[in-house]
């Protein structure tokens, strides 16, 4: 599919031209052009210097933030667009920026301080490529390599390692051997890279289609930046229930986790607590007991040094101790278990059950898989009928009790809790008069519910 260049962008080349300088898209929006993907970002390189550029400009609206690096942002069309002078860079003493940036007229220049040929690539507005590195070609060979020495980029820029993993993964690339091999030599590049910046990769990573691969293929990565998981790679499981040690496992089940970042977060973390829970018994079977419990608390602290999101951390760290729990396939324990997590967190959990049952022997599993996907019906038809499981269902509310006698505070929400565990239970129906009346019993409404 064909995408068109947006007016805005077609403008600023236009401009850029007609005063005498060069201008080119380039970067991922090249690169998306290429593989037939509509582009988000539509970056623009030139040979006009900063104050160039905003002379051309002169009575738009213009953002300077990234000035002292040669980038002056324009808004047209109501949208905004990043205009870069060509540039070189110095060293990277940090590993993680250039000491200084040096303009140039060079087209190519600019391209060569790039990390990936891909991302190496200007396309004019009449659509010709300078594409000094053959960045074309290996799109259409869907490979990634780096500009230049392997080494050198990614000592440049210790996060080119993640970004390298999360562009093999999302788009289903080949990494080639000299950049994959620069890769395993400079991971430990990553210590030299904020945390939030190794989130936002890896968070892309997990959720492409290749994310089991890019596991298998370089689990010393992830080791470099979360060293929690390296008992896992190791692992051994001796247990008929398992066909592959710890690690395969934790692949195969973010593989067959949908492509939703809590839950191949959670697969990914799942069992991480098992090296420290193995047991051998007489027989010479591991066994694992009390691991989702040491597995949440490590999947805690280590979504907490990433600086994942509270939201997304609790209910990663909700799912991996629930992850073992055994639901009965009960319509009295599916509503139970309906509101105890609500619904998301429920189904997301069938889903985790089962990911986690696809990593395991098919045979002894087959037969809980095709469980799982009747209790996702029952459930799904639980609460399509607006069944009551949890407090906000409930006919009566906490007005109610205390009207009922019981005295404003913690055992009001007691007191409906315990109300809630009697309709989701099938005791007492939901509804309203049968429930008033419990609360006006001579016993009282704290007793006997």
């Amino acid at each position: 599919m064909k995408f068109e260049i947006p007016a805005g962008a077609q403008k600023i080349l236009r401009t850029l031209t007609a005063a005498g300088y060069e201008a080119y898209l380039v970067g991922g929006c090249v690169r998306d052009l290429l593989r037939g993907v509509e582009p988000h970002d539509w970056d623009i390189c030139t040979s006009a210097r900063p104050e160039e550029t905003e002379a051309c400009f002169t009575g738009q609206r213009i953002i300077e933030t990234g000035l002292k690096h040669g980038t002056v942002t324009v808004l047209e069309e109501g949208e905004p667009y990043e205009i870069t002078t060509y540039r070189t860079e110095g060293p990277y003493s940090d590993s993680r920026r250039p000491d200084y940036v040096e303009f140039v007229s060079s087209l190519e220049a600019d391209l060569a301080r790039r990390d990936f040929t891909m991302n190496a690539i200007a396309m004019g507005l009449d659509g010709s490529l300078r594409d000094p590195f053959g960045g074309a070609a290996d799109i259409q060979a869907g490979v990634i390599r780096c500009v230049g020495e392997p080494a050198q980029r990614f000592r440049e820029d210790g996060l080119r390692v993640m970004r390298a993993l999360r562009f093999a993964s999302a788009l289903g690339y080949k990494i080639e051997n000299g950049t994959a091999g620069a890769i395993h030599e400079n991971r430990r590049m990553l210590e030299h890279v904020a945390a939030e910046r190794i989130n936002v990769e890896l968070s892309k990573l997990l959720v492409g289609e290749r994310a089991g691969d890019i596991l298998r293929q370089y689990p010393d990565v992830f080791c470099q930046f979360w060293p929690q998981l390296e008992p896992l790679v190791a692992l051994e499981q001796n247990n008929p229930w398992h066909c592959w040690g710890g690690w395969e496992h934790t692949i195969h089940a973010v593989e067959a986790a949908p492509p939703d970042l809590v839950l191949r977060l959670t697969m990914l973390l799942h069992d991480i607590g098992k090296p420290a829970c193995k047991s051998t018994d007489e027989k010479g079977i591991d066994h694992f007991y009390g691991h989702p419990a040491v597995s949440a608390k490590l999947a805690d602290q280590m979504l907490r040094e990433l600086k994942f999101d509270n939201r997304a951390r609790e209910r990663v760290v909700t799912l991996v101790e629930r992850h073992d729990v055994q639901i009965p396939n009960r319509e009295r324990s599916l509503r139970k278990w309906l509101g105890r997590l609500g619904p998301e967190t429920f189904f997301r959990l069938l889903e985790v059950k089962r990911a986690d049952s696809m990593g395991q022997s098919y045979e002894l599993v087959k037969d809980r898989l095709a469980e799982l996907e009747e209790m996702k019906t029952k459930a799904a038809e639980i609460v399509a009928q607006g069944q009551c499981f949890s407090l906000k269902d409930l006919a009566v509310n906490g007005r109610d009790v205390i009207a009922a006698g019981v005295a404003p505070g913690p055992e009001v929400g007691r007191v409906l809790e315990r109300l809630l565990e009697r309709v989701t239970g099938g005791e007492i129906p939901n509804e309203r008069e049968t429930l008033l009346g419990l609360l006006r019993s001579d016993d009282g409404p704290a007793v006997g519910m």
